[in-house]
């Protein structure tokens, strides 16, 4: 479903990972001529080598790609694209951060770079086509080229492609979209490749020590908001302790938050303008619906008052809404029942069944169940018995829930 007609010229993004070695592997078994191509997308530093094991698109991922091409007898390129993937994926990364958001930089690269400006430098190469290790199907049986989910539930990456052109979707190929990954390392192992037993990554690519904020420290000033202290307050407004920069957090997220509170109480909301990490209780975190903003379609918009499915985040179940309305370049989402955890920033991918429709990033939530923002200067003091508690203890490094794809 995934490979299309045999005989083509197919560039292959190769990361050096087992899932892009296998899918090189199947083109060439399928019949292709495969190219495989590996993107240099940022340089490091000393540290950042020592660490770069961990990330898909470390300085080994370039060896370990090439030693695959050498076993599997294609040519293999390295193409330099850090100067894009700084505009489309670095700097969206940073300053979704200072605006309080919580980023999916492996969307932005599978919206841009890896796709994109593969198949721009492929087109160079005399290539009509890009292939990935992505567990994802593309079926051509119809009128148009569809994106699906993966077959295998544990592995399915169809919430990061969203942001793929519609008009690119016949051009691409997705040979595991149909296989497990134990089924995709058994491959590999049959076919002597390196990549076997390789480690999945674990870290985003640019930021290899899994440190973020001390990666935002170097892109802004010292003195920038989001790394500046500020409040931590409760769902009413009442100032429950400081933390040193609302970089640190992320919606639902409830580690760093100290104790002494009479619940367990999580991440709400980050209010950038002011500075505050807005705290509460869990189910205060359960919304009805959602506005999504950056739409990109794979197919023709739907109707306001139409069904779909939704995915707020990896992972997570699909949920059922209805289309309200649409604003500019805007869609909101009335759910069905409560999501929880929806945080601004992450991606929101529509389905239908199987099928991706398109996505979005979250812009805000839309709740009924939240007590209204305080006017500033407005909270009540805290009764005696919620003044002793010991204030929250400022969250330094860590990596937010949902940060990395």
């Amino acid at each position: 479903m995934s490979a299309g007609a045999p005989g083509r010229r197919i560039l292959v993004a190769m990361s050096g990972g087992v899932d892009s070695s296998v899918a090189a592997a199947m083109l060439v078994e399928a019949g292709h001529e495969v190219v495989g191509a590996t993107m240099k997308t940022f340089c490091y530093s000393d540290e950042e080598v020592a660490q770069s094991t961990k990330t898909c698109c470390g300085l080994d991922g370039i060896q370990d790609a090439r030693a695959v091409a050498d076993r599997l007898g294609i040519r293999h390129y390295v193409f330099d694209v850090e100067r894009e993937f700084t505009r489309d994926v670095i700097d969206d990364f940073v300053s979704e951060y200072s605006r309080g958001r919580t980023p999916n930089p492996c969307v932005r690269c599978n919206s841009n770079t890896k796709f994109r400006d593969l198949l721009r430098r492929g087109r160079v190469l005399g290539c009509d086509g890009v292939a990935s290790g992505h567990y994802v199907r593309i079926d051509r049986s119809g009128g148009e080229a569809r994106l699906l989910r993966g077959l295998d539930g544990n592995k399915d990456q169809s919430y990061f492609l969203w942001g793929l052109p519609a008009d690119m979707l016949d051009l691409l190929h997705f040979p595991l979209g149909e296989l497990t990954k134990p089924q995709v390392r058994d491959r590999a192992r049959a076919l002597g490749l390196v990549t076997a037993d390789k480690p999945e990554s674990q870290e985003i690519c640019f930021v290899p020590t899994g440190n973020y904020r001390d990666f935002l420290a170097r892109k802004l000033l010292p003195v920038h908001p989001a790394l500046s202290p500020g409040a931590i307050v409760d769902h009413r407004g009442r100032v429950l302790g400081r933390h040193d920069g609302y970089s640190g957090f992320t919606v639902g997220q409830r580690r760093g938050l100290g104790g002494g509170l009479p619940e367990p109480y999580y991440v709400l909301e980050i209010r950038p303008d002011a500075r505050e990490v807005v705290v509460g209780p869990r189910h205060l975190l359960d919304v009805d619906g959602v506005v999504v903003g950056d739409l990109n379609w794979l197919t023709t918009r739907p109707e306001p008052g139409a069904r779909l499915q939704v995915q707020i985040r990896y992972r997570s179940p699909l949920v059922p809404c209805r289309i309200e309305s649409y604003g500019e370049n805007s869609v909101r989402l009335a759910f069905d029942g409560k999501a929880s955890a929806v945080t601004p920033g992450q991606s929101s991918v529509f389905f239908d069944g199987e099928r991706v429709l398109g996505g979005g990033r979250i812009r805000r939530v839309t709740t009924s169940s939240r007590p209204s923002r305080r006017t500033r200067g407005s909270a009540p003091a805290a009764p005696p018995s919620e003044s002793r508690a010991r204030p929250p203890a400022p969250r330094r490094t860590g990596r937010p829930a949902a940060l990395r794809g």
